[in-house]
């Protein structure tokens, strides 16, 4: 069944456009002022706070009884009989925002009763606003977007992510960059996670995987992709859940192919 949500549509897009908009106008303005620490290279800056405000003002003057997860500054589910929670990432890849790499990106997704049913993301530098509601298919601009249709690994562009620390996570991560970069085209690390599961979503990449990662890096995105046709588990290749810290997003063709050379046991 098609949901409609045309209202939380418009008004997630409005939101997810305000940050943006506040957020291109401040690009590469990031002093070290402005720059908090949250772990030795996790880092936070006033603009993800000021974005995060923005995005929360805008959902809450028509949703007031939601409830809300973010990124920054968590609030605590408050009492409500709603049963709706918005998942937000006021600024996806802050390292590359706070450096002046303009791949960054706002992302926010509704959760009701425990299932993700709608996805925006914003991408302020190519004003590209990525859509989906569950069983509607996918959008770009409001255009429909589908995965690529690539077959062949080694005619693909894939793309990966890198964790907050230097242990154990880190050398699984260089290993199964070093399993499946030589059997593609090329292998991506482009530091938003959010965007770049819109970017596997419209064909741009042809998988994403990614470790570490929080509801607000993936719940948008997952559903974005799935809505364009293509697939989306865990490393393991158990059902995705967007409460979980890794993803795997393929164009479907070639997902069960990429998760035998990830070789990730459950």
């Amino acid at each position: 069944m098609t949901l409609t949500l045309v209202n939380e549509v418009e008004v997630a897009v409005g939101a997810a456009r305000q940050a943006g908009d506040y957020l291109r106008e401040k690009f590469g303005s990031v002093s070290l002022k402005d720059i908090a620490y949250k772990g030795n290279i996790n880092i936070v800056t006033t603009f993800d706070l000021k974005a995060q405000h923005l995005i929360l003002e805008y959902l809450k003057a028509t949703f007031p009884d939601h409830q809300f997860l973010t990124e920054e500054e968590q609030e605590q589910p408050y009492d409500s009989c709603s049963p709706c929670r918005w998942i937000i990432d006021p600024l996806d890849g802050t390292s590359n925002y706070a450096s002046g790499f303009p791949h960054y990106c706002i992302s926010l997704a509704l959760e009701v009763s425990g299932n993700i049913v709608l996805g925006v993301i914003y991408s302020p530098t190519l004003d590209e606003m990525f859509t989906a509601v569950r069983g509607g298919g996918a959008f770009l601009n409001d255009k429909r977007i589908n995965v690529s249709s690539s077959s062949n690994l080694i005619d693909s562009i894939v793309a990966t992510g890198f964790p907050y620390n230097n242990g154990d996570t880190l050398q699984e991560c260089l290993r199964m960059l070093a399993n499946i970069t030589p059997r593609t085209r090329t292998t991506r690390a482009l530091g938003a996670a959010a965007l770049d599961l819109c970017y596997v979503a419209c064909g741009r990449l042809d998988a994403y995987w990614d470790v570490e990662l929080w509801p607000w890096d993936m719940s948008a995105g997952a559903l974005i992709v799935e809505e364009a046709g293509g697939q989306v588990s865990d490393l393991s290749g158990k059902m995705f859940n967007h409460l979980g810290n890794n993803i795997l997003a393929t164009n479907r063709v070639l997902h069960s192919e990429i998760l035998k050379i990830l070789g990730v046991d459950e």
